[in-house]
């Protein structure tokens, strides 16, 4: 196995032996992307499934006048095109390159086969699922119920939660633009700014270079909780 060719820190392999996940890996083609590039293509008919070694990915879907509606971001250890592989229906979302990255790909009949082969993979994987579909349900209630101050404030607390944390801090390094935030949340730039200055005001957050330190996490997951009663 060619350096950096390994699949030992995807979430979806943790518990596969050794030896099975060195047969895997040989079923797969590698490939690195520049920031920017496109892995797939929105409504595009090809079934491979990805598996992120190194860098970072956006699942993006763009509207007929250019806008972006931003899914997620994709980080090492993640998997994407899964949904094609087992469904066999168009992709449903973009998928770029946000920085440089080491991408693994396997066929959508290779990952079935897999699938059938491994319960402890095909078990993995439903949990997975089972994770999306509960932060599916929590951003559609955001969308309907929530004020756009709120869902701002709910997506900033979702980043320093899966940011490293020092204390009562969060540093997120090479935070999302004010206009990438927006289309998370389907709003413009303009609110994005006004919240966090708002924020910044309150001693909540901090712009630091590229990145974004959320000062005081606690605090800004009771104004949150405020809000939604979780």
């Amino acid at each position: 196995m060619a350096s950096g060719q390994s699949l030992e820190k995807v979430a979806i392999f943790a518990g596969l032996p050794a030896d099975s996940l060195a047969r895997i890996e040989k079923r797969c083609s590698w490939r690195r992307y520049e920031p920017g590039e496109s892995i797939v293509d929105y409504l595009d008919a090809s079934n491979d499934v990805y598996f992120i070694a190194a860098g970072e990915a956006r699942a993006s879907i763009y509207s007929v006048d250019g806008k972006a509606v931003t899914f997620t971001d994709l980080g090492p250890g993640e998997m994407f095109g899964e949904y094609a592989a087992i469904d066999g229906a168009p992709r449903s979302a973009t998928i770029e390159a946000r920085t440089g990255c080491h991408v693994a790909s396997m066929s959508g009949a290779t990952f079935r086969e897999l699938l059938k082969q491994e319960p402890t993979l095909m078990l993995a994987l439903l949990e997975q699922f089972v994770a999306k579909i509960r932060i599916l349900t929590t951003r559609v209630y955001e969308f309907s119920a929530l004020a756009v101050n709120n869902r701002i404030r709910a997506e900033l607390l979702r980043l320093a939660k899966l940011a490293p944390q020092s204390g009562k801090s969060a540093r997120i390094g090479s935070a999302p633009t004010h206009s990438e935030i927006a289309s998370r949340i389907s709003t413009h730039r303009e609110a994005v700014t006004r919240e966090l200055n708002r924020l910044s005001r309150l001693g909540i957050v901090e712009r630091q270079g590229n990145a974004l330190l959320v000062k005081d996490v606690d605090r800004l997951a009771d104004m949150v909780r405020e809000i939604t009663g979780e």
